[in-house]
């Protein structure tokens, strides 16, 4: 349950533990196992989800270790969908399964951000996945030259909902500067307005780990939107702008 040491009126209320909006996901783009306790003790309430950045699982020292730090905080992990692209673009998904397994990973994110997968066939990964786990798949491309119109991301996201996926994440990259936002960090707004008029919010997580970017989205869609790769050292920093007591959103939830 989240902490609140003042009696502060006219705060909005945030969805409780364990949620299915609210949500904030934060990168692990390569924490010790002190780092990873210290974000446990000072933030660990505020997150739902660690994703281990990119492929840096398969480098990371002591990561049994430092998943169990997450595991007995009940912090849902899961390695970055760069690592699943690396296993299939060789062929290996058998062997990626069997890492899940030895790693007890039970959410797992299925992405085409680096290599190019038949919509058809991601679709498939995301049903084949979704009988054993927690699916988040992740639309768009990391490829600046390569712009989906709206149209392509609603079919996508539609399509892979429908496949069995919880969640569908928001391409942004871990600088926000791609997918939903323009190479100056700047919202793509006619875009994210496309997507929700298809699209329930809460369907969405929006990559925005850029301070101005998750203002926007808490203006635009309140305090229990959905936001991914937030920086490890700005989880507090987030809860603060989300509940209106930062500057960027502090008349937010006041009387008019």
């Amino acid at each position: 349950m989240n902490t609140l040491h003042f009696g502060l009126t006219h705060l909005p209320q945030r969805s409780k533990s364990p949620r299915s909006e609210g949500l904030t996901m934060v990168m692990d783009k390569g924490l010790s196992i002190s780092d990873a306790r210290g974000l446990v003790e000072t933030a660990g309430q505020y997150i739902d989800f660690i994703k281990i950045g990119f492929g840096s699982a398969a480098i990371t020292p002591n990561l049994k270790e430092k998943l169990n730090i997450y595991r007995q905080a009940n912090i849902r992990f899961y390695f970055g969908g760069t690592l699943f692209e690396a296993f299939v673009v060789r062929d290996m998904l058998a062997q990626y399964e069997a890492l899940l397994e030895e790693f007890e990973v039970k959410v797992m994110e299925i992405s085409d951000g680096c290599i190019q997968i038949e919509h058809s066939l991601k679709c498939e990964y995301i049903r084949h996945f979704a009988q054993r786990y927690t699916v988040l798949s992740e639309v768009g491309s990391k490829d600046k030259e390569v712009i989906l119109p709206p149209y392509k991301w609603v079919e996508m996201i539609e399509a892979e909902l429908e496949a069995g996926a919880w969640k569908i994440i928001a391409e942004s990259r871990e600088g926000g500067t791609i997918g939903i936002y323009r190479s100056t960090g700047e919202v793509r707004m006619g875009l994210i307005d496309e997507i929700l008029n298809k699209i329930a919010a809460e369907q969405i997580i929006w990559e925005a780990p850029q301070k101005v970017q998750q203002e926007w989205f808490i203006k635009k869609l309140g305090a229990n939107v959905n936001l991914g790769n937030i920086p490890s050292n700005e989880v507090i920093a987030l809860e603060t702008l989300r509940i209106g007591l930062r500057g960027d959103t502090f008349f937010q939830y006041l009387p008019r």
